[in-house]
């Protein structure tokens, strides 16, 4: 079992998430049970499921959970660019965002090799 609160990439998680949430809080209202919702709940999804995975008695099952979290980053990502094209977000604000779902997925393929090396 693993401290998932000392991991950088939980920490750098729950930043992301962070950001996400002040992103979407400008979008229009029509959107709040459309893409603001879909998009906050992807995005904590993926601090959600490197603590479940961290709280997993197994290497395998950390795994697991990890490559699912790697599954809502494509998510969010995805909506993002959605809500882009739809004018209610920025360019730079995009690659921003972008850039630190990129970062968490390396840190989580990383982890990820490590904990495969363990079994």
């Amino acid at each position: 079992m693993h401290h998932y609160k000392e991991l950088k990439l939980w920490q750098k998680a729950i930043e992301t998430v962070s950001e996400i949430y002040k992103l979407t809080a400008t979008f229009p209202d029509k959107e709040r049970f459309n893409l603001i919702s879909q998009i906050n709940r992807a995005s904590v999804s993926i601090p959600s499921n490197i603590a479940e995975g961290a709280g997993r008695n197994y290497d395998r099952e950390f795994v697991h959970f990890l490559s699912i979290a790697h599954a809502s980053i494509y998510e969010v990502e995805t909506q993002l660019i959605i809500s882009k094209n739809l004018g209610y977000l920025l360019a730079q604000d995009l690659d921003r965002i972008s850039n630190s779902l990129n970062e968490l997925l390396k840190m989580s393929y990383s982890l990820q090799q490590k904990l495969k090396s363990n079994y």
